[in-house]
């Protein structure tokens, strides 16, 4: 199937979670594009909505090729066979994960605006994303929350390839994925409206869930 948008996906997504999910998870979203999908399935599952900052290390001759991730409490994870095989030099890679270190700062500031993330101990987490492709992203989430105490880590995304899906089931206790097409050829492929999601775009999408925002300038 083709997702309409990032919404309808998430509605696809939640319908799977529906029967699954425990009681009181908390749905944890990947900015930018994660958050529509992840808004979805915390008004279905009358779950709180919480971001997780993480930015994805793009491979120097095509940056949506992750080589590796990187959260916002400084968990990294990187393919090195994938760094070689696109021939990053070290030095490529060091600015990579500077410029993306910055930008991840950045987005704390914006979304968080000085609140403490949530306190994850003890409680089943659902990690939503808007696909896998390499699944690097994910899997530096799900090392953060499981630094931070989470109990149960449930990866959910609408679509992405078998090898991702099972890199993350060797360290989430469960991966719930609408659609594993046999070649993913791109996430972006499998939705008619894939388009960037904006910083204003996530922030109404947090408000819309009754999530903590910031408060504008001059306010």
């Amino acid at each position: 199937m083709i997702f309409e948008n990032r919404s309808h996906a998430g509605r696809e997504l939640a319908e799977l979670l529906l029967t699954r999910a425990p009681e009181q998870p908390l749905v944890c979203a990947l900015p930018r594009g994660g958050v529509p999908v992840a808004a979805e399935v915390a008004r279905a599952l009358h779950a709180p909505l919480e971001l997780l900052m993480v930015r994805k290390l793009g491979a120097s001759t095509n940056r949506e090729l992750a080589v590796g991730a990187l959260a916002e409490d400084g968990t990294t994870v990187l393919d090195r066979t994938l760094v070689r095989r696109t021939g990053m030099t070290r030095e490529q890679l060091q600015e990579t994960v500077a410029r993306e270190r910055e930008e991840l700062l950045r987005q704390v500031r914006r979304f968080r605006d000085g609140w403490e993330p949530a306190d994850v101990r003890g409680r089943t987490v659902i990690v939503v994303d808007d696909g896998l492709a390499t699944g690097l992203t994910d899997l530096a989430a799900v090392r953060a929350l499981r630094s931070r105490g989470a109990a149960q880590i449930v990866v959910a995304v609408p679509v992405g390839s078998l090898q991702a899906v099972r890199m993350l089931e060797e360290e989430a206790e469960e991966v719930v994925c609408r659609m594993i097409p046999e070649q993913l050829m791109g996430v972006g492929r499998w939705y008619e409206d894939f388009g960037e999601v904006t910083d204003d775009q996530v922030l109404a999408q947090l408000a819309a869930c009754g999530a903590r925002v910031p408060v504008p300038d001059g306010a």
